[in-house]
């Protein structure tokens, strides 16, 4: 019989499991497992700005239930932890504390990383990484050298965007609502030259491989697929009158090409530099131009902008009919889409509509709803956008919808003025950095051989540590003669290394494959080890990077893959997005508004496991917390107050945990008890599995609440109960769990112990009969288990043709039920 346990002091319970933990290396994986029988759990590394705060704590706290339960499976579990260090947020810190990024990144490490160590997070910290470290950023820059060799990174001069508060460019994925997702200074288009990688080479494996990724959330895939944006239509090669320049056109719809009366140019396309302008044509375009690049991307494609343009002077010819078409110049087109100019459709495209109705430009109709019914310009008040037959359109009147379409599509390709064409909204993704800490790009700048990558032997190339690192709207790194001065590799002569930094998203693309063998000093990862780790089994963190990392680093993976690093088509099987804390009002948590809430405090006043378990309990995983620290106070009463004191409850049986029970050697209660564990147990599997601890949480509850030490004379079904119930709380209330399990006489841990399976054989129990009404008459009844709930019966009851006859077609207006004894459904008509 275990000792009578004192009161539960948490500190030193949690303390000392902790230490024991550390001391046996109970997180440490193993180097080279299983792969048939191995779990690699990962969270997204976090950014190093401060203590964590609650939203991390609910990140990793999922995660670590996971691995906990994982462990108890049987598996080799790999639950590493790590750094994003590198960007913006420190050295902006950094400034306004007049101290160096390193020093303010390195302190905050040290700070999150004890945090984490007192939260008990099973992470394995020997194959802890740090993104800004030598050791790390060495492979970065391997794995850029590896895209250049392989025409994937390229520089080029174009708009691009630019913050002006930050001094530097950003993704596309880094503006949000045309602003800079980490200042919200409003977004500018500034023409530079900067390194790119082709992204867009993998455009449509990264939209085809979703359906292969079953265990993604579905408004994740959807996310990507709408941002990558891949549509299916024909290119058009219209011809400038003036020059006979071919002026390729992406158009979904080549059923309306003979509607075209105009056409709209983005204010950054090339293609206008070379209309040869004149006069006032010239300075209004111009005029335009300068305007029009000071306004977002968002703000210039949103649907409920107001359009405009200027009108260049200039035609080009429809090579379908001949006809001349006004050139405007007109933000709404972006320079990116496509060869950046449109072909505008007044009468079946409503921007285009408006646009042409605003400055009096012909609308043509080339499209009825149906051969009945005719379009009449003069009524229209909007576009007809929907297919139909096509007229005005010479030899395709009549033809319709997929078939009009590929009939001119083809006619475009016979006359070798066009051709079927994939267009994608996704753009290159933008890389380089005009900031200082970051990871220095590994590239030299030669006048005779031109762009030399370092040679590998010569990695890292080391970011110097420097006095002034303030934006200045190109690299500090520019202004060190010491660092930017070489000899190229190539020629030996006088060279200069690129002064720009790597985006941040880089470090982050290939993270996941370093913790797999994170202190290789000759290659960034064994590929054996890869072959055995990969793919990642549970990837957990924000919804908020389903447009940028979680899109980057399967592009990386997929580069990766082709160049025979590792084997698998995706880096994670399931990805599991977590909803936000937000403070009891609903709104989001920040110093700003002085309602940030440490989960530090929480766990200092409370315990790390009652904290733990009010976080999993007071939602479910993936849904929006409103958090309130009175949410703590009914899970401490029954975590201290009733299941801790279970362990008083034990007899010394020790029974066999692999075994199940027979319902004649049990007396009635013991066998509703038997019942119940198993059914506890079934429950919180399925829970877990879910990441649905909450529910798990409740079936411990009821467990707890029906469990009667006094009404179980077997003393092995009682400890059994107790010793089951230990290890199902186990993944949520670790410290708990382990000294409960070390008190019931157990020396090696409770996560070295079997997760517990359920005895099929008595997960229902007894049946009961059900009668149900309709309209107060008799129907029918129906078999259910004993406490089985309203639901379960009416399901039942739903299922019987004899009930289904006098409620089928019928408004079901109410079901009343009298437990374990009737179900009436009232029904009218």
């Amino acid at each position: 019989m275990a000792t009578k346990t004192q009161k539960y002091n948490f500190k030193e319970i949690e303390d000392k499991w902790q230490r024991i933990w550390d001391e046996v290396e109970l997180y440490r994986a193993a180097d080279s497992p299983d792969p048939h029988n191995k779990f690699y759990m990962l969270v997204m590394f976090a950014y190093p700005s401060g203590d964590i705060h609650m939203g991390h704590f609910r990140n990793y706290i999922i995660g670590d239930a996971v691995a906990r339960q994982q462990m108890m499976l049987g598996r080799d579990v790999l639950h590493p932890f790590g750094w994003d260090a590198f960007g913006l947020p420190a050295e902006r810190a950094a400034i306004q504390r007049g101290i160096h990024p390193q020093e303010w990144t390195l302190k905050n490490i040290s700070v999150s990383r004890d945090t984490l160590k007192k939260a008990g997070i099973s992470f394995d910290w020997s194959r802890e990484v740090t993104s800004s470290l030598p050791d790390y950023y060495k492979w970065t820059q391997w794995m850029f050298i590896q895209l250049f060799k392989n025409k994937l990174a390229y520089r080029k001069r174009g708009f691009v965007n630019w913050c002006p508060e930050d001094k530097t460019v950003l993704a596309n994925e880094q503006v949000k609502d045309g602003k800079c997702e980490r200042c919200h200074t409003p977004v500018i288009k500034k023409d530079q030259e900067q390194w790119y990688f082709k992204i867009t080479h993998y455009a449509d494996r990264l939209i085809d491989d979703l359906d292969d990724l079953p265990g993604w959330p579905e408004n994740v895939k959807t996310m990507q697929r709408e941002w990558i944006g891949r549509s299916f239509g024909a290119e058009i090669d219209f011809e400038i009158e003036e020059t006979g320049e071919k002026l390729p056109v992406f158009t979904t719809r080549p059923d309306t090409i003979y509607g075209v009366t105009f056409m709209a140019i983005a204010p950054e396309a090339e293609i206008v530099d070379r209309l040869n302008l004149g006069g006032e044509y010239k300075e209004q375009v111009e005029q335009y131009r300068q305007k029009a690049l000071a306004r977002s991307d968002i703000e210039r494609a949103a649907v409920t902008e107001d359009k405009d343009g200027v009108f260049t002077g200039k035609y080009a010819i429809n090579p379908f009919n001949g006809e001349r078409i006004q050139l405007w110049v007109a933000d709404y087109v972006l320079a990116g889409y496509g060869t950046g100019a449109v072909m505008a459709v007044p009468a079946h495209d409503t921007r285009d509509f408006a646009f042409a109705k605003k400055y009096g430009i012909p609308i043509k109709v080339v499209i009825h709803p149906d051969k009945n019914t005719a379009l009449d310009v003069d009524q229209m008040e909007d576009a007809f956008v929907d297919y139909g037959p096509m007229v005005n359109s010479a030899h395709f009147d009549g033809l319709a919808g997929k078939e009009a379409i590929g009939k001119v599509t083809q006619y475009a390709e016979s006359q070798g003025f066009g051709r079927s064409k994939i267009n994608f909204k996704l753009k290159d993704w933008s890389i380089s950095r005009q900031r200082y800490w970051g990871c220095p790009i590994p590239i030299i700048h030669c006048a005779t051989c031109g762009l030399v990558p370092v040679p590998e032997d010569q990695l890292p190339v080391l970011l110097p540590k420097v006095k002034d690192y303030t934006p200045k709207g190109r690299s500090p790194l520019a202004d060190l003669p010491e660092f930017i001065n070489v000899k190229c590799p190539g020629c030996g002569g006088e060279a200069e290394r690129d002064p720009d930094t790597m985006d941040t998203f880089v470090c982050s693309s290939w993270y996941y494959l370093r913790y797999i063998d994170a202190h290789n000093d000759s290659e960034p990862f064994d590929k054996d080890k890869a072959l055995r780790w990969m793919p990642i089994d549970l990837y957990i963190g924000g919804i908020t990077h389903a447009t940028g990392h979680l899109i980057y680093f399967r592009f990386f993976h997929k580069f990766l893959k082709d160049i025979g690093w590792v084997t698998t088509p995706e880096p994670a099987q399931r990805l599991f997005n977590h909803g936000m804390v937000m403070d009891s009002k609903g709104e989001v948590m920040s110093k700003s508004k002085g309602n940030v809430i440490s989960p530090m405090e929480l766990v200092a006043n409370h315990g790390v496991d009652v904290t733990r378990l009010g976080m999993f309990f007071v939602a479910p995983s993936d849904k929006e917390v409103l958090w309130s620290n009175d949410t703590l106070t009914g899970v401490e009463k029954f975590a201290i107050n009733k299941f801790y004191p279970l362990v008083n409850c034990l007899r010394g049986s020790q029974p066999d945990l692999k075994q199940y029970f027979n319902r004649d050697k049990l007396s009635a209660d013991e066998w509703k008890l038997y019942i119940k564990l198993n059914q506890t147990v079934k429950k919180a599997s399925d829970s877990v599995e879910k990441l649905q601890f909450n529910t798990a949480i409740s079936a411990l509850m009821e467990l707890t609440r029906d469990f009667e030490p006094e009404k179980v004379s077997n003393e092995a079904l009682n400890d059994y109960v107790i010793l089951k119930a230990i290890q199902l709380a186990a993944p949520m209330i670790p410290h708990m769990s382990e000294e409960m399990w070390r008190q019931a006489g157990f020396e090696d841990s409770v996560f070295r112990s079997d997760w517990p399976a359920h005895d099929p054989n008595a997960v229902i129990g007894d049946t009961i009969e059900i009668a149900v009404q309709v309209n107060g008459k008799l129907r029918d009844s129906v078999s259910v288990a004993a406490d089985a709930g309203q639901e379960d019966v009416e399901r039942a009851a739903f299922e019987s043709p004899k009930v289904v006859r006098f409620t089928e077609n019928k408004d079901i207006i109410k079901k009343i039920y009298v437990k374990g004894r009737i179900l009436n459904i009232v029904v009218k008509g």
